[in-house]
């Protein structure tokens, strides 16, 4: 057993029954392949919550902060994520999701790029749109839904994959992408709140 696979069965163990964790649309995402998850931002746990509701292990992209507290750094470093450095171009960061997405593995990203104050969906920045136009990943929105409380329910959506030809054919900015991508997440949160 991977410590990825043994960090999600003593993760899951708690955090499935403490939040009540739904999972919908799981036949959306990809059994295999590339696959460029992206999901709303409203809590520090949210990736914790996306991975153990995911059928397949996720590399998510993490601000390099964390991975200076030491403990910490070490073992989310274990779990498959890798350090980005918000607020500019991290080009050591873009070429680990290229090649994470290229291996045929799955890249979780949070769009908007922090988490959002108020619970409501924000803007999402360019790097979303980058990844999906620079790789055939398969792309799949996904919305986390709920009030994070004890024994109150709380949703992961996965949607349906997006069709993404006709934005690389059209030569689509990666701004114009993510925007896309954005209103999909939209979408399931309206759906399903």
């Amino acid at each position: 057993m991977t410590f990825y696979a043994f960090a999600k069965s003593v993760v899951k163990s708690i955090f499935k029954p403490w939040y009540r964790v739904q999972v919908l649309g799981l036949d959306n995402f990809p059994k295999e392949g590339g696959v460029l998850l992206c999901s709303n931002h409203i809590h520090n746990f949210d990736p914790i919550i996306v991975g153990i509701a995911a059928s397949r292990p996720i590399h998510f992209m993490a601000k390099e902060e964390i991975f200076r507290v030491p403990l910490l750094g070490r073992i989310v470093r274990k779990c498959n994520a890798f350090p980005v450095k918000r607020g500019m171009s991290d080009r050591e960061a873009l070429r680990k999701g290229l090649k994470v997405l290229k291996e045929g593995h799955v890249l979780g990203l949070f769009p908007e790029g922090t988490r959002s104050r108020t619970g409501e969906l924000g803007k999402g920045l360019a790097g979303a749109g980058f990844f999906a136009l620079k790789t055939d990943a398969m792309v799949v929105p996904c919305a986390v839904i709920g009030p994070y409380k004890s024994f109150r329910r709380l949703k992961v959506v996965y949607g349906k994959p997006i069709e993404m030809d006709k934005m690389r054919k059209e030569k689509a900015s990666a701004e114009q992408v993510t925007e896309l991508i954005m209103s999909e997440i939209h979408k399931l949160i309206k759906e399903y709140r």
